[in-house]
């Protein structure tokens, strides 16, 4: 079993079955030996990878997006004389500058079917070819091989952990306690009460010292936290034991006014990222990988309401200090009509589970045999081993 950190709100959750919805999107840790690290950020609601970096050298992107199709001239930021970056996202232009941003564009998982967000997510989370096959989440399954892991243990903020993380490798909960906070002689009574068993006594005990971390990051009551402090929570962690985590953001599905509701998760997106950055620190960043990564992109034609639909390829963002920035991966399938998805989507050439795969095995040294047999089992990594980190 893992060891348990609890603030009094997940304590109460797990002693006394208390529900409460999370007020911040689960983040997940894992500790390993080692100095690498690595994050996952889940776009959650399909982002638009065509709005977030617009391939504007292609000629057809204007005649099926013309309300949100940008050149350089009007905002947009050049990464390489084809491919340019939302106008909103000039703060992580210095990240491409200096190689620790990188974009894998047309990627998807394999599905295919409904474009529904709950099946995609699963799918993304689970690493698995169908929808219904894996219970257990691909970074769960990574602990399990990486070397010298037999240690690792997984934390969640929140109520619960995320399918990416679960599994049958430990996981030990941290939950914010700002939708249930405990007065103190309940806490009193609590610690009383189970202060002759020690399993519970020593979750109690963690639990209240847990809240002044929290605090530190968050101040008294999170209601108000951003992203960003998440973030910093995070790269906290990681500078601790913990190498691996997994968080999310969420407001990504833009079927209306899609400029204007674009703008919060993406300004979410850049602090979250930047956060990470400034809390690691330089020499701990040198060694970080972030994977950002949502369950499927969105129709290439603008709809109606001047927003996109569901659609199927997408785009992975990749940053860190040990990526091999300043370059826009993958292979472009191109817009014009014959060549979209369903005579709708931009058509995925590259699977994220691979791009997935790929940074796991460069950071943790795992094998090519446990990617394909263990982590996402059936995958055929067609691309071989790509070379997205230094």
């Amino acid at each position: 079993m893992g060891k348990f950190m609890l603030n009094r709100r997940a304590f109460l959750v797990s002693a006394c079955s208390i529900a409460a919805a999370p007020l911040l999107t689960p983040a997940t840790f894992a500790a390993m030996p080692g100095e690498n690290r690595f994050v996952t950020i889940v776009l959650r609601g399909a982002m638009d990878g065509l709005f977030l970096v617009q391939p504007y050298g292609d000629a057809e992107l204007k005649k099926w997006r013309p309300d949100f199709a940008f050149d350089p001239s009007e905002g947009l930021h050049d990464l390489d004389g084809h491919f340019g970056l939302h106008p909103d996202a000039g703060a992580l232009m210095p990240l491409w500058k200096d190689g620790e941003l990188a974009i894998v564009h047309a990627v998807s998982t394999p599905y295919r079917d409904a474009r529904s967000h709950f099946d995609g997510q699963d799918m993304l989370e689970s690493g698995g070819a169908e929808v219904k096959g894996q219970k257990s989440g691909w970074l769960n399954r990574c602990l399990s091989v990486i070397p010298r892991s037999n240690a690792a243990r997984a934390i969640d903020i929140n109520t619960s952990a995320e399918l990416i993380l679960s599994g049958p490798n430990p996981v030990d909960v941290w939950s914010s306690k700002a939708d249930l906070t405990v007065p103190a002689d309940e806490l009193a009574f609590l610690t009383r009460l189970y202060r002759s068993d020690p399993p519970f006594a020593k979750a109690m005990e963690e639990a209240v010292a847990a809240d002044s971390d929290a605090d530190k990051v968050f101040g008294s009551d999170v209601r108000g936290a951003k992203i960003s402090d998440m973030a910093r929570l995070t790269a906290g962690m990681l500078k601790g034991d913990y190498r691996i985590a997994s968080y999310s953001i969420n407001g990504w599905d833009t079927h209306i006014g899609q400029r204007n509701i674009f703008k919060k998760p993406l300004k979410d997106l850049v602090e979250s990222i930047l956060a990470l950055k400034e809390g690691l620190g330089p020499d701990i960043w040198s060694k970080t990988t972030v994977l950002v990564m949502t369950e499927f992109g969105r129709t290439v034609r603008q709809n109606g309401s001047r927003g996109t639909d569901h659609g199927t390829g997408g785009v992975a963002l990749i940053a860190g200090g040990a990526v091999r920035g300043g370059k826009v991966y993958g292979k472009w399938p191109g817009l014009k009509e014959n060549q979209l998805l369903e005579d709708r989507d931009l058509n995925p050439t590259g699977d994220v589970r691979e791009v997935a795969a790929n940074l796991l095995m460069a950071q943790f040294g795992i094998s090519k045999g446990d990617v394909t047999n263990q982590i996402f089992p059936g995958i055929e990594m067609a691309g071989g081993q790509a070379g997205y980190l230094r």
